[in-house]
């Protein structure tokens, strides 16, 4: 195995080394307290960014076994942690397997090969998936004893299994089409997630097979099938009736099956003519990619799994025996109506904003900025903002960034509704956000067709900051108004993730994000007084800060840093952390996800801290607050401090201006580092282990909106 060169330091203690295999006991009721290490390479002063992920998706999973959150939330646990490592091998899994295909076997950041990644992810996720099926099935058990009927075919009476046909045969069977694969019938093209039928039919010769394929359309179907109060698993139904698709055939047994496909697709914008075409046909080219994975459930013949293999031209390392149910993903949610079983619902507040009757929210913000977290503070101010702007006739401008818009009706007819009322709208849309790139196609075309100036980016960057300027005519002037968030203009996202947003009328922020938007459309030169943009100034204005506290240490001031983001991966940010900690800075780190630094290395990075946050809402702001020798600063913005961040994407960071803001936020800070429901603490042996206690940040912040 590879091994980057590195200080003897780096060795870690005889215990450590002892214990990084070894799990604690699991207390009962509270899912795993230690993770997987996270070290690939003990030499390395990195840790190795897959096992990272893999850690942090075994911190969710830990959430699925906990018993103090509702069943049906355990459930959904489960399935965000099935859906996470089908996006980790659509993406990470299939992106290893590039660079094996390209001969790629330079050593990565921690000091391992592709390959050698490869043989540690295969063996970590053969556990975990078999992890996730079991805590799948143990919760569905909970819910069963909890008077949901979750049942399979061959458990129903008489009078429901003559229901079921009936409804299979009017709703399900029409949608079915059975494909046999024969010299002239060859192996059918099995599309990316798909869950799929293996149908063995007996040949037409004493002792042969046919084998077929049956797609289980869900999406096209729900997951789940209700038969007055039992729900029954489609494939199940489908595989109960599966003879009346091959009439006149014998039909030997029925095997669930799984693909997943590489969906990591590069866009070549710098050859394309038509960005949004080459984004199109892009998209096509997606559902094509090579597999990188097949479940299949135990009790298939291994002559099955053999031939699927073959005609998928997998790998045997690459085939998950598991016992069911395969694509935990489409349980994220029941068809119950069952409250009780569930998180208690919780409105977000929604500040008084409306100001005057003539300027309405816009007076507001003349009297000071808004500060907000979501989703404790509801999005609705910020669409009404929009909305807003859209109307008034004094409103001669909305610009507006947009990354990951959803499915809510409200933003979209704002900008159509502006553009229509003769204001000059400006839509950044960004086409290369994975997964959204076809809605955020959509939207492109609605917005142009109702007059909108569409632009799609620019070439080699991807959109990512959370920005909208509002330019009205006021006495004395034109005035800017601005929105900076930390998350997607989502309505849906905004109740589930927390988020911060600032609503400001702060002339030097509207300049600054003017100047921003005449980089991005027209590709002019830009000068920020107070922004931090990536990739111009956002990595050296963070790499400076830090440097100017570890200045502070070295004169002997109180020198500190706290930084709250989604993943820390990048190398030079991370070095930049260590060099400020061998000065003496403190450094707290909430990182969410995937942290490649190695806390409480003696002589690195003694003065390290990280944690991981995790709760009912997903961590999703991001905020970097430092001492300056007592004059606290705090910035906060839409960029990860990952390479992809700070170099290939357009990210803000603007800073909090406003004192009574400024100790808010470091206020969330506080709370949050002193949570223990859902933290983690990250160890120098690379495991996280689960903090004891019940207090929760998310608790806290939810109940100073409603409290008891």
């Amino acid at each position: 195995m590879s091994r980057a060169k590195t200080s003897a330091v780096l060795t870690e203690p005889a215990p450590a080394r002892a214990k990084r295999h070894r799990k604690k006991p699991e207390p009962e009721g509270l899912g795993e307290t230690r993770t997987h290490s996270t070290v690939a390479n003990t030499e390395s002063r990195y840790l190795n960014r897959e096992l990272s992920w893999l850690a942090f998706n075994e911190r969710v999973l830990a959430e699925a076994r906990d018993v103090r959150n509702p069943p049906l939330e355990r459930l959904k646990y489960a399935a965000i942690c099935g859906s996470n490592l089908d996006e980790f091998f659509m993406v990470r899994v299939a992106g290893i397997h590039r660079q094996i295909a390209a001969g790629v076997n330079t050593p990565g950041l921690d000091g391992i090969t592709p390959r050698e990644t490869l043989a540690l992810v295969r063996e970590r996720t053969q556990g975990m998936l078999r992890e996730i099926e079991k805590t799948t099935r143990k919760v569905l058990k909970l819910l069963m004893d909890e008077g949901l009927k979750l049942v399979r075919v061959a458990d129903l009476g008489k009078r429901a299994r003559a229901s079921l046909r009936e409804h299979y045969l009017a709703e399900i069977q029409p949608v079915l089409t059975p494909l046999v694969v024969d010299p002239s019938h060859p192996f059918p093209y099995l599309s990316n997630l798909s869950l799929n039928l293996a149908v063995l039919l007996r040949g037409s010769s004493e002792g042969d097979t046919d084998f077929a394929r049956v797609k289980v359309p869900v999406g096209v179907l729900p997951r789940v099938v209700v038969i007055g109060d039992a729900l029954l698993m489609l494939e199940d139904v489908i595989a109960a009736h599966i003879s009346e698709l091959f009439k006149g055939r014998e039909v030997l047994a029925a095997h669930v099956f799984r693909v997943t496909r590489n969906t990591d697709y590069e866009f070549e914008e710098e050859e394309a003519e038509d960005l949004l075409a080459t984004i199109e046909d892009g998209l096509r080219r997606r559902r094509f990619g090579a597999a990188v994975r097949l479940e299949v459930v135990r009790e298939t013949p291994i002559k099955l799994v053999t031939f699927l293999q073959e005609r998928l031209r997998l790998a045997a390392e690459d085939i998950f025996l598991l016992e069911g149910p395969l694509g935990t993903a489409d349980l994220m949610g029941l068809p119950t109506e069952r409250p009780d079983l569930a998180f208690a619902a919780f409105a977000p507040a929604v500040p008084d904003l409306d100001g005057d009757e003539e300027n309405g929210i816009f007076d507001t913000l003349r009297g000071g900025d808004v500060l907000l977290h979501h989703p404790y503070d509801g999005f609705a101010n910020i669409l009404n903002f929009i909305e807003e702007a859209s109307r008034d006739p004094q409103v001669l401008a909305i610009k507006q960034t947009l990354y990951r818009t959803g499915d809510d009706p409200r933003l979209l007819a704002a900008l159509r509704t502006a553009a229509e009322n003769g204001k000059q709208v400006v839509a950044l849309i960004e086409l290369k956000a994975r997964f959204d790139e076809q809605r955020n196609i959509s939207w492109a075309r609605k917005l142009e067709r109702a007059g909108a100036h569409v632009v799609y980016g620019m070439a080699g960057l991807k959109t990512h900051a959370k920005v909208t300027l509002v330019v009205r005519r006021e006495e004395g002037g034109l005035r800017r108004y601005v929105h900076i968030g930390t998350g997607n203009y989502n309505p849906k996202t905004a109740r589930l993730y927390t988020d911060l947003s600032l609503l400001t009328a702060d002339p030097e922020i509207g300049m600054d994000v003017a100047e921003l938007f005449n980089h991005l459309t027209g590709y002019a030169e830009a000068e920020y007084t107070h922004l931090l943009v990536a990739p111009d100034t956002a990595r050296t204005g963070l790499e400076a800060l830090l440097e100017r506290e570890a200045d502070n240490a070295r004169a002997g001031h109180d020198a500190w840093a706290q930084i709250k983001v989604n993943s820390l991966t990048d190398p030079a940010m991370i070095e930049a952390l260590y060099g400020a900690a061998s000065a003496g800075v403190r450094i707290e780190l909430i990182i969410r996800g995937v942290c490649c630094l190695r806390p409480g290395v003696p002589g690195l990075s003694e003065s390290v801290r990280v944690r991981s946050l995790l709760g009912r809402y997903l961590e999703h702001a991001r905020v970097y607050a430092f001492g300056n020798a007592g004059n606290a600063e705090v910035y906060f913005g839409s960029a990860d401090w990952m390479s992809r961040n700070l170099d290939r994407r357009v990210e803000v960071i603007a800073p909090v201006l406003n004192d009574a803001h400024r100790d808010q936020f470091l206020d969330i800070l506080k709370t949050e580092w002193t949570d223990q429901r859902g933290s983690w603490e990250l160890c120098l042996d690379g495991e996280y282990e689960k903090l004891p206690g019940d207090e929760s940040a998310q608790q806290i912040f939810a109940s100073a909106r409603h409290p008891v």
